[in-house]
């Protein structure tokens, strides 16, 4: 197993990573994609991952199997593989993390839920340009065909002139994409799905849940990750993992004292 220490070359170094899993055909396209712009390593998950969110494993071991060189399997979730990637299997720090391609999108409120963008988002985290890529629909070669192309002269584009510290690039594909289809840069929309609780019984009577339901439609916003995809354009969302609603905090700063409770002196 290869660890820190190793040869460094002057080739970039791209981490890969997804939600699907290490065998899934998403990843395999991105490193076919990507091999031809520097030294490509892959740590993804040993199984399926999707919609674990930006979840770390914290009170069990991980264990991590080198299904090749490079190229590793670990049983945990995306995170907890860019985790290990970023500070004890790769050779050296990575010029670029790129997650996917994710088999379905990732669009709107999506990103809060998805290990595809999480696993992106945990490199971006850390200081490494990082891009998610999702193809939208039923995954297909000629689907992964055109993301691995963007995907290609996306990160191109990117290791020339280096994205901001923090900053993460989640990509959706249409379903209809050719060689031809265009992109544009957006914000994220309102992708909405049923809120659902199925309750089935166990063989001993005792209840069990099923969450999550069917599409729910969307706000066919001009401007937004969805309103492009519609239109069967390539969506480029610029996202920041920063929640501080900065609109708010400064209003609230204008607000009086609380009852019963004094406000703290101004940071000097």
């Amino acid at each position: 197993m290869a660890f820190r220490g190793a040869d460094v070359t002057n080739r970039p170094l791209i981490l890969l990573s997804n939600d699907d899993g290490v065998t899934a055909p998403g990843l395999t396209a991105l490193r076919q994609a990507l091999a031809p712009l520097g030294d490509v390593w892959v740590v993804a998950p040993e199984l399926e991952q999707s919609g674990v969110s930006h979840a770390i494993t914290l009170h069990r071991a991980l264990r991590v199997r080198q299904v090749e060189p490079q190229r590793f399997a670990v049983d945990g979730t995306p995170t907890d593989c860019v985790y290990l990637a970023l500070h004890k299997l790769l050779p050296r720090a990575p010029d670029m993390v790129v997650s996917g391609i994710n088999h379905g999108g990732n669009l709107g409120d999506d990103v809060l839920y998805s290990g595809t963008v999480s696993a992106a988002m945990e490199g971006a985290h850390h200081g490494n340009p990082a891009i998610a890529v999702s193809l939208v629909g039923r995954p297909t070669d000629e689907g992964f065909a055109v993301a691995g192309a963007f995907s290609h002269a996306l990160a191109r584009f990117c290791l020339d002139n280096r994205l901001a510290r923090g900053l993460l690039l989640n990509v959706n594909v249409p379903k209809r994409a050719t060689m031809q289809t265009p992109f544009r840069f957006c914000a994220l929309g309102k992708h909405s799905w049923k809120p659902t609780v199925e309750e089935r019984k166990d063989p001993r009577g005792k209840p069990y849940y099923w969450i999550g339901g069917p599409w729910d439609g969307h706000d066919d916003v001009p401007g937004t990750d969805v309103h492009a995809i519609e239109r069967d354009i390539i969506s480029v969302t610029p996202v920041r993992a920063s929640l501080t609603d900065t609109t708010a905090l400064s209003g609230m700063l204008n607000i009086g004292e609380l009852h019963a409770f004094r406000r703290a002196d101004p940071e000097p």
